[in-house]
């Protein structure tokens, strides 16, 4: 699990979840792994999310890293609301160069969906990881492989690395 930071005095229970911020003063803890965690302990799942983003196409997706024990993978939310089924490619960076890639089709409606890539064993840590989903014209439309819209994870700042 990732390492985060709380308020001094303040150590997360089993289970907890979420990647927070560190703030000056915050004092280092560390989230237990599903090996440490003890028998029948839920394993907490991270996300760190990108901003909720829209095209004037009418696609609307968020973006996320997800870490659950020793797993990492990616995650989009999306809304395709175009009236067509687009293409959607999910990408997970890792910091080592690999990459893992899905092809997901967004079918139309309003209805919010997901894609997601393969689950993948961590390597290094979490905050090195981004995922970017991009979203284009299905295959054999009008507006064939045209790019409606692109949403990533985001870089860690510079203070994270």
């Amino acid at each position: 699990m990732p390492d985060g930071r709380v308020p001094g005095g303040y150590a997360p229970e089993w289970g907890a979840t979420g990647i927070r911020v560190p703030e000056d003063g915050d004092v280092l803890v560390r989230a237990p792994t599903a090996d440490e965690a003890p028998p029948g302990a839920p394993v907490s799942t991270a996300l760190r999310c990108g901003p909720a983003l829209s095209s004037p196409d009418g696609v609307e997706a968020q973006t996320c890293v997800v870490v659950r024990g020793e797993d990492v993978w990616a995650r989009t939310y999306y809304r395709n609301t175009t009236g067509a089924p687009l293409d959607a490619a999910l990408s997970l960076l890792g910091p080592d160069g690999h990459s893992v890639r899905s092809r997901c089709v967004a079918g139309a409606g309003d209805d919010p969906s997901l894609c997601e890539t393969p689950r993948v064993r961590l390597k290094g840590e979490p905050l090195r990881y981004t995922a970017v989903a991009e979203f284009a014209a299905h295959a054999g439309g009008a507006r064939e492989g045209r790019l409606l819209l692109r949403a990533g994870s985001n870089s860690p700042s510079e203070r994270e690395r």
